[in-house]
């Protein structure tokens, strides 16, 4: 396969390291990433100004690297749209440092790069692991990330993402394939002290708080599995059409 690697931690990551050391050992890879921490920055990209790509080098990459002073959706707008030569089969995104579970992938750098590559109709992946892994759980999400890339290519619609959630030790419970959980965060923003009478200053914080709805990926990954999400950039509510279409034109059909 020829794979488009991304993440949202930045080029120097580890997480991308390790994913891109594994995966271009069996397959053609190009990693187009920020050039530094670019983390929540959901599914923004850069309109106001030029975006600077660069040649890089990670040392004991052999794979063509660039970094990108933009969002994530940029890496894998401008590698689309510029760097690459050919089509690109599959695009992988992280491996992020720290879960993206439930809601949080409405802010996620990492999953939105992977959306992007379905908005472009090329089948993506989006892969996280629990915040500070050490190299051996990045060798080991490395070796999954190519795993379930290899099994779910052939079957894997362009429009979908997959997102995977890789636990510390999942060696005895194996993959769940499940909803998304609801995770909100309480107390959000701490205050801080300033000198300026006129402004307040807050910082983002918090303490999780989770809904562990059975089969949803909250729920799995403390169980200690592996939690495979599929998504689609499609937020249209079907359930409701026909309800909401009934509020809004029954007057006019009087």
């Amino acid at each position: 396969m020829r794979i488009l690697i991304t993440n949202d931690d930045g080029v120097n990551a580890k997480g991308i390291y390790f994913l891109t050391k594994e995966l271009e050992a069996h397959h053609e890879c190009i990693v187009v990433a920020p050039d530094k921490q670019r983390s929540a920055a959901g599914h923004s990209i850069t309109l106001h100004r030029p975006i600077t790509v660069k040649k890089v080098k990670l040392e004991g990459i052999k794979s063509m690297v660039y970094s990108v002073d933009g969002k994530p959706a940029d890496c894998v707008k401008v590698a689309i749209e510029k760097l690459l030569n050919e089509k690109v089969d599959l695009i992988i995104s992280g491996i992020n440092n720290g879960y993206n579970l439930g809601t949080d992938v409405l802010y996620s750098g990492t999953v939105s790069a992977a959306v992007e590559g379905a908005i472009y109709k090329i089948p993506s992946i989006a892969v996280s692991v629990d915040f500070d892994a050490d190299e051996e759980y990045l060798k080991r999400a490395a070796k999954i990330s190519k795993e379930i890339a290899e099994r779910s290519f052939n079957n894997l619609k362009d429009d979908v993402v997959l997102n995977v959630n890789i636990p510390k030790d999942e060696t005895k419970k194996g993959i769940r394939v499940c909803i998304l959980g609801n995770r909100v965060y309480k107390n959000a923003y701490i205050e801080e002290e300033t000198d300026n009478e006129y402004e307040r200053r807050f910082q983002l914080a918090g303490t999780v708080m989770d809904n562990d709805d059975e089969n949803s990926d909250v729920f799995y990954i403390k169980k200690g599995y592996i939690t495979v999400t599929p998504l689609h950039y499609d937020l249209t509510n079907f359930n409701i059409i026909a309800q909401v279409n009934s509020w809004l034109t029954e007057e006019e059909s009087k």
